[in-house]
């Protein structure tokens, strides 16, 4: 088992006011191991049942969740196109292999019912973000902030349980929920059924919905996390320990994560429950992955890559630079018809 993270631990030493009690609160968690505590009532196939993983319908289509797997699939694709139009993937094949590798083990691990389309997106925002129907995308600035690959997993499992627990079809359906109870009003107000079909897409337009989460499905999402750890072979300390440690960064760096990640923080009411989970419902093993030397070297590459990116783009950033105008000719006096590739420079009178 790993001993706690020495820089989360120094990072919340010396708080003040409530960030001194959250982080004492923290320190007073003690690290569970699995099986410690092991509930000998846990009734198969239920969603504390780690041996149904991959059996179990968590959030299926229901009342509480109105939408189809096509649904999913065909949104988080078109999501996808949106994400990739405006970012730059890492197209470095060692790295994006594996992170591939990692996370569809946590896949194979887990209960989700769709294929995963993994990449790595070059940023150095701390994120990552499962869309719907399995279409996952891990920052760089993530996998650098990460000090193992059980820290990493910890991350991705948390994420996949989200697309596995279907929780932004969930989300949707209660919305839904909340429009149907508004539909006199809307009617009233413009006269048809039309006026509520618009408002209804005009929810769907919405990626926050697909990426900000209830309290409810976070809390389900380090459950069911967790378990994919665990069944994967991992430390499930590794999801505390990261979850810690990024939330010690965020309060000495603000903006450092993404606003996905800040809203919910690592409390100690969240880091107690998932320590809970671990000593009462995972049973016990005699040892964990907790990293690899392959973590290291990745990280090592991609710390490379990023320097080199930095680099690229310091490259003339304190030149001067001149608007060039290619089809006409500012020069009230040159003769009508004539152009000029030169650089054009305004005068101030």
């Amino acid at each position: 088992m790993k001993a706690p993270d020495a820089t989360g631990s120094a990072a919340k030493k010396g708080k003040k006011g409530a960030d001194a009690k959250d982080a004492a609160a923290t320190d007073n968690i003690e690290m569970a191991s699995p099986g410690e505590d092991l509930d000998p009532h846990i009734k198969k196939g239920t969603e504390e049942d780690v041996d149904a993983v991959g059996q179990r319908n968590i959030g299926g289509r229901g009342m509480g969740n109105w939408y189809s797997t096509n649904w999913e699939i065909g949104t988080g694709k078109q999501y996808s196109m949106e994400v990739e139009k405006s970012s730059h993937l890492v197209t470095d094949p060692v790295v994006v292999e594996y992170v591939n590798r990692v996370g569809q083990n946590l896949v194979k691990n887990s209960d989700a019912k769709v294929p995963f389309t993994i990449k790595v997106l070059d940023t150095d925002e701390i994120n990552a973000m499962a869309l719907p129907g399995g279409f996952f995308y891990v920052n760089s600035g993530l996998i650098l902030a990460c000090d193992s690959e059980d820290e990493l997993a910890g991350v991705m499992a948390h994420e996949i349980a989200h697309v596995a627990a279907h929780h932004a079809a969930r989300e949707m359906t209660k919305m839904n929920y909340m429009q149907i109870g508004a539909i006199p009003l809307m009617i009233f107000a413009q006269g048809s059924w039309t006026g509520y079909g618009i408002y209804e897409l005009s929810q769907l337009a919405i990626p926050l919905t697909f990426l900000e989460f209830s309290r409810e499905y976070e809390a389900e999402a380090d459950y069911l996390g967790i378990q994919y750890m665990y069944r994967a072979g991992y430390d499930p300390q590794g999801m505390v320990s990261i979850f810690e440690k990024l939330d010690a960064l965020e309060k000495h760096k603000p903006g450092a994560l993404s606003k996905a990640f800040s809203d919910h923080p690592a409390t100690p009411d969240r880091i107690a429950d998932v320590e809970q989970e671990i000593a009462t419902i995972l049973p016990a093993r005699p040892d964990y992955l907790v990293t690899t030397s392959e973590f290291d070297q990745v990280k090592a590459r991609l710390a490379r890559i990023q320097n080199k990116r930095g680099i690229q783009n310091k490259k003339g950033g304190n030149r001067p630079t001149l608007r060039r105008v290619g089809t006409s000719n500012n020069d009230p006096n040159a003769p009508p018809g004539t152009t000029s590739d030169q650089p054009t420079l305004g005068r101030r009178d």
